[in-house]
């Protein structure tokens, strides 16, 4: 079971950073240029805010059927803290990852509640695009490109 929910948490991974890209390159094109915030610009945003959740939870399953968790309880937190390859997987990936997708929310949601279409694309490009910097930050590309 882990390795299957490993290889949809990573494979998923990459339609999660396509979308995230094209909903930001969209909001700054579309800043860029000055046009309506169309039908279009928001099931782009849309897309890219469901992968993102769909990824965390993902995340949170696989964190859960871990053998990394198991040494981390028999280990204890301390120990964890102190061993960089476990921390990264089990404190650092999770947190800034959830960092990340609270700000893509907002980021959603502060578009929704605004009438101005600049003001809509510049909400969505700015959280969005510091969610996937964040995310960028956290991947374990060593384990992940391997």
């Amino acid at each position: 079971m882990y390795q299957g929910v490993l290889d949809l948490h990573s494979y998923w991974a990459y339609a999660v950073l396509v979308f995230l890209l094209l909903a930001i390159i969209n909001a700054f094109v579309a800043l860029s240029s000055k046009r309506a915030f169309l039908p279009k610009d928001r099931q782009i945003s849309m897309l890219a805010l469901i992968f993102t959740h769909v990824q965390f939870v993902i995340g949170l399953v696989l964190l859960f059927v871990s053998a990394k968790m198991d040494v981390a309880k028999q280990l204890g937190m301390g120990e964890v803290m102190k061993n960089a390859e476990l921390r990264k997987v089990l404190v650092e990936h999770p947190f800034i990852n959830l960092i990340a997708i609270v700000l893509i929310t907002i980021g959603w949601s502060k578009h929704k509640r605004t009438e101005d279409s600049t003001a809509k694309f510049r909400k969505i490009a700015i959280f969005y695009a510091i969610g996937l910097i964040l995310l960028l930050s956290r991947i374990p590309w060593d384990q992940w490109l391997s």
